[in-house]
């Protein structure tokens, strides 16, 4: 077989194409103010967030995992409460839960990968206090129903929006709809740093000001100490560089959604392959496509191929949903997601992507399951 082009999963290389300059420029600026901890990047940054989210308040974490056990941490969570989220995650989103002696109830996704909100309420019992919907790949769950669920049940929702900035479901982005959510600025989300990173967000004053002392050693706002805390705060050079990226945080979106459409157009006749929904496909529902998850008959046979075509593939978490981690000790039957898993592959998503390489992967699938 001749290799046309070398496609990778993800080019880290072309952030340094892309920003290189600019960031250089940031570092030094950065070391030449002696600016290293919470200094005026981090709160320029966490004003840029809360606006663009249209959010009261947007507090910058060391990363997302941190964002998600300070914010069930200040919502109440303790030692005994059940937390329902999605077995389809990465183990972060449950070890949340783990980490703060509460126990993660995972259940089914449904036919789009997200949570499924007939399961949740199936899972609901006397020791349930929250539900962690887990905004998966760029979308949104139907969070109608979610909440829906959590009034008649009087739970807490704290979302799981790492990969998720700026997608939205009836107008509202992900993160907004319960009392607090994170999300995540690794290096290979749509706003990445070059590190880790996260933030959390919330328009509760109260969860806020327990969230600001949580993560900085229990010290609030005028530097007393009001409880325990711990040490989760973002490095300045970390949101200096954020601060860079973001002002084109649009563009990068559009671009990502455009690639999206071209998958949509050369793939959706092929009937071995499930797609993530197409851009404006339901008007409730922006996403911003973080990645471009499928389900393909003969998934292995297939990413092989692509291999040997040059193309670069990816199954996210390993190919494992938490409840198949056998030490993690779950012993669910979940067959939805586990049939889901069988079949599940992501395919590039990235802005070093030309319309030329969409199509010579599209091209590529196409030619395999023909043969």
């Amino acid at each position: 077989m001749t290799i046309l082009k070398q496609i990778p999963f993800f080019d880290y290389k072309i952030f340094a194409n892309r920003y290189g300059d600019k960031l250089a420029a940031v570092f030094r600026d950065v070391m030449n103010r002696g600016a290293f901890i919470l200094q005026k990047d981090v709160s320029d940054f966490e004003q840029s967030i809360a606006k663009y989210l249209n959010v009261k308040h947007a507090i910058a974490v060391a990363n997302c995992t941190d964002g998600l056990i300070l914010a069930l941490r200040a919502a109440g969570i303790k030692k005994g409460d059940e937390v329902i989220l999605p077995s389809h995650t990465f183990i972060a989103t449950a070890a949340s839960v783990h980490f703060l002696e509460a126990t993660p109830v995972l259940v089914e996704c449904a036919k789009d990968h997200m949570i499924d909100p007939v399961a949740i309420e199936k899972a609901i019992t006397k020791n349930t206090k929250a539900i962690m919907p887990v905004q998966l790949n760029g979308r949104t769950c139907n969070m109608d129903k979610i909440m829906s669920i959590a009034k008649k049940y009087n739970l807490l929702v704290i979302e799981d929006a790492a990969q998720a900035l700026g997608s939205k479901f009836k107008d509202k982005c992900a993160g907004t709809f319960g009392l607090a959510g994170a999300i995540s600025f690794y290096p290979a989300k749509i706003l990445g740093c070059l590190g880790d990173g996260g933030i959390v967000i919330t328009s509760d004053d109260q969860i806020a000001e327990t969230i600001f002392a949580l993560h900085e050693h229990g010290r609030n706002k005028d530097g007393k100490v009001i409880g325990w805390g711990m040490n989760s705060r973002l490095d300045n050079l970390q949101a200096a560089f954020l601060n860079v990226v973001f002002q084109e945080y649009d563009t990068i979106v559009n671009r990502r959604r455009e690639i999206a459409v071209l998958y949509q157009k050369y793939l959706s006749a092929i009937s071995q392959l499930l797609l993530p929904p197409a851009p404006n496909s339901d008007p409730n529902h922006f996403d911003v496509y973080q990645n471009y998850e499928i389900e393909a008959e003969n998934r292995d046979q297939l990413q092989e191929y692509l291999k040997k075509s040059g193309i670069g593939t990816f199954r996210q978490w390993g190919g494992n949903t938490v409840h198949q981690l056998p030490g993690l000790g779950f012993n669910l039957n979940l067959p939805k997601t586990d049939q889901m898993m069988a079949k599940e592959l992501m395919l590039p998503m990235n802005m070093s992507l030309s319309n030329d390489d969409v199509l010579y992967i599209c091209e590529t699938i196409t030619a395999f399951y023909k043969n």
